[in-house]
């Protein structure tokens, strides 16, 4: 059994690393460079990466880390005996809630809407400033929470070798 744990708590080490990877990026240059292009060809760019993005390459691993980031909750709560439970519970709630929820509540619907418009329209471009600010934002938090879910997952793997 603790074998198994160990595996899928480095397992979920991975996709963090992952998709937390990716979302720093957008944090830190893609969005930035999105917004040095004009607002047409900028929605354009970003309609199309919210298009490609559904690939099993990204969506595999923040699913699959999202189902053992909830796995690690439940297991964390049936082991509260344990010093690492508490690094375990933060690391699974991190990712399900400051990444996956966040992303479901947060950018989704944002990028929806942003699919649904025309990128010549000049709401379109009125609304594009704004999701350029309020995105971003989401996203800064979930990269924070991918970096935070990463530390204590490993965290929790020292405190049970």
């Amino acid at each position: 059994m603790d074998d198994l744990v160990t595996i899928l708590i480095r397992l979920a080490i991975v996709g963090t690393m992952v998709i937390g990877g990716s979302l720093f990026a957008f944090s830190t240059f893609i969005m930035a460079a999105l917004k040095r292009l004009s607002d047409a060809e900028g929605i354009r760019a970003m309609q199309q990466i919210n298009k490609t993005v559904f690939t099993p390459w990204f969506m595999v691993p923040f699913f699959g880390t999202a189902l053992l980031s909830l796995c690690a909750v439940a297991f964390a709560l049936m082991n509260t005996d344990q010093t690492w439970w508490l690094q375990l519970l933060g690391a699974g709630l991190l990712y399900a809630v400051g990444l996956f929820l966040v992303t479901v509540v947060g950018n989704v619907p944002l990028n929806e809407k942003l699919a649904r418009m025309d990128a010549d329209q000049s709401e379109t471009a009125q609304f594009w400033q704004g999701y350029l600010v309020v995105w971003t934002r989401w996203n800064h938090l979930r990269s924070v929470a991918s970096i935070g879910s990463v530390l204590l997952f490993a965290e929790s793997l020292r405190l049970m070798s």
